[in-house]
């Protein structure tokens, strides 16, 4: 598994021929965050421009099958799980998708543009026991759970590893200080294989903007 990170919460995860993108930041964005590839499976959390880019995802032959909201999604033998929670963009209410899949065996949780702490009951027993967490760490999205919050529920999810999104340098080292990673190894992609999380607890990995 290759994963790697464009900005806000647009990851791409690639496992073999599949491709899958999460969150891509559309067009209409005012982060100027542009990649365009062709995608196998594309997960939006949030109905919102800094989210919804799916159409920067078809390349070629490649149209993406689109997961945009909570319920159970069967994709090319990926089983993927989505529970609702809540957004605040902007001072504007979203709904907000909290998606867990598994990947070469391995079980990731994306939490997406999250404002509330408080997750549902249903998001826990969905969410049970992550290898790798995608976790928004606030930056300058104003509504998104903060830094502190952010250490707070990775902590409380017991993940393998932890991988912060949507930050920016002040959030980012906030957010390493409070879950104690202040010396967390940053790489401009990561790839993993299963055996690579044995024996893991909490490890943060920062993935760098390309």
């Amino acid at each position: 598994m290759i994963i790697s990170y464009f900005g806000k919460q647009f990851f791409k995860i690639g496992q073999g021929e599949m491709v899958l993108a999460f969150n891509p930041v559309s067009k209409s964005s005012k982060t100027g965050i542009t990649a365009k590839f062709g995608s196998d499976i594309a997960l939006v959390t949030t109905n919102h421009p800094d989210y919804n880019g799916v159409e920067q995802l078809s390349h070629g032959d490649r149209e993406p099958f689109l997961v945009t909201g909570p319920g159970d999604y069967e994709v090319k033998d990926i089983f993927i799980k989505g529970v609702m929670s809540n957004a605040l963009l902007s001072n504007k209410k979203y709904i907000n998708t909290i998606y867990q899949l598994s990947v070469d065996n391995i079980n990731i949780v994306f939490l997406g543009a999250m404002s509330d702490v408080e997750i549902s009951k249903e998001a826990w027993e969905a969410i049970d026991g992550p290898d790798i967490l995608f976790v928004p760490v606030g930056g300058s999205n104003v509504g998104l759970i903060d830094a502190k919050q952010a250490a707070k529920l990775a902590s409380s999810l017991e993940p393998k590893m932890i991988i912060p999104m949507d930050y920016d340098p002040a959030s980012l080292k906030l957010f390493l200080k409070e879950i104690g990673e202040e010396k967390a190894e940053v790489v401009d992609k990561l790839t993993l294989k299963r055996k690579d999380l044995d024996g893991k607890e909490g490890e943060v990995v920062v993935l760098k903007s390309l």
